[in-house]
């Protein structure tokens, strides 16, 4: 049963070795070469070339010029016999018409498997594994390549990989449903090379590796050499391998051109930080490379001008700008403003720590206990979040 085979990470509480061998080889059911020989040994074909084309239209709900598309790499078919057995399969399978026309648009070769040998092992892993109908058809959907992979060979070993990397089925389960990428990543040529770089060459604790997958799994997807130019990148930064902080200071750099970083650290030169300035703030805070020009410069407008901080305590402080200004900054900032005109709040000098509250706390411990003499604040902030989206 495909479940036991996936037996070892659905049942152990402790994660898998990090870089155990599995040697896997994704088959595909429905290579060209399959469907030229299945032409071949199939006979003549249809006298009327353009029976899939009606076909297609009538049975899924294709409109004549996508049916004309996607019959191409069916025309060796002779009669309907096979696509009328997948689509009634799907269909008890809980698919819908948009699901299947998905599929058949991915690949419209998925017309001519075999019920028994091809789909209805996959379908009986997944239920194996105790996903609901729903779920599966919502796991296909997005993984369409799992009804043309190998369910021993290579659904199994990749799913055994995604769980020792996330440390729980459930992870695991969650992003087999949502992302197109999960089912089609590879083991050997992406995930085990860059595991090992950041374990043997970078010194990055296998956990801390995995604890950092868990929100950005497909920072492991990338090219090895792309890791290592990441990596090149950081040290050249003075960012060192041993920071708490690496694989984030990784990630940021990924998502930013070096043309793209110079910009930034020019932009918040003219505001008053040095360049160390600006390479310390991204240590502590790595994510703020990620912000854009535009909200780079409102956000320092605001806190140099309206709260009065100056360049070096919002560099020393860079959480600040993680946070969005007409969400949370701008709206908590004319909270307090308000309250100290009216005489009820004195505490200057402590923006920073109530930016940092939650939206219930703030909410309970500095809105709600004036919201009788000053009303006013709750529209301050209805205004922020309606700002904000």
């Amino acid at each position: 049963m495909a479940a036991a085979t996936f037996r070892s990470t659905l049942r152990r509480n402790s994660l898998l070795p990090f870089f155990e061998t599995c040697r896997l080889r994704d088959i595909l059911f429905f290579s060209s070469s399959s469907v030229n020989a299945a032409a071949a040994v199939g006979g003549t074909r249809s006298p009327d070339p353009h029976f899939m084309v009606e076909y297609l239209v009538n049975s899924c709900g294709f409109s004549s010029s996508e049916a004309a598309k996607f019959s191409k790499p069916l025309a060796h078919l002779r009669s309907t016999k096979k696509p009328d057995a997948i689509l009634n399969f799907m269909r008890s399978q809980g698919f819908d018409g948009a699901g299947i026309r998905k599929l058949i648009s991915s690949s419209p070769i998925y017309l001519c498997c075999n019920v028994e040998k091809n789909l209805a092992p996959k379908f009986q892993f997944l239920r194996d594994l105790g996903l609901s109908e729903s779920y599966i058809v919502d796991a296909i959907v997005n993984n369409q390549r799992i009804l043309g992979l190998d369910v021993h060979r290579s659904i199994v070993p990749k799913l055994e990989m995604w769980e020792s990397l996330l440390g729980s089925r459930e992870l695991v389960l969650k992003h087999l449903k949502k992302t197109r990428w999960f089912i089609r990543s590879t083991v050997e040529k992406r995930m085990h090379p860059n595991l090992k770089f950041l374990r043997d060459e970078c010194g990055i604790p296998e956990e801390r590796v995995s604890s950092f997958l868990r929100t950005h799994p497909t920072f492991i997807l990338q090219k090895p050499e792309s890791l290592r130019a990441l990596v090149v990148r950081a040290e050249e930064l003075g960012m060192p391998r041993h920071s708490q902080m690496f694989m984030s200071i990784l990630k940021s750099l990924q998502m930013v051109s070096k043309e793209t970083l110079e910009a930034k650290v020019e932009l918040l030169r003219s505001f008053g930080w040095s360049e160390s300035e600006f390479f310390s703030a991204f240590k502590k805070t790595p994510n703020i490379l990620c912000l854009s020009m535009e909200s780079f410069r409102r956000k320092m407008e605001f806190l140099i001008k309206e709260v009065g901080y100056v360049p070096s305590f919002i560099a020393d402080h860079s959480l600040l700008l993680r946070f969005s200004l007409e969400k949370r900054l701008i709206p908590r900032f004319r909270v307090l403003e308000m309250l100290n005109t009216k005489g009820l709040w004195t505490r200057r000098g402590k923006f920073l720590s109530y930016v940092k509250l939650s939206d219930t706390i703030f909410m309970e411990k500095i809105v709600l206990p004036y919201k009788e003499k000053v009303p006013e604040l709750l529209d301050i902030l209805r205004a922020g979040e309606c700002e904000g989206k």
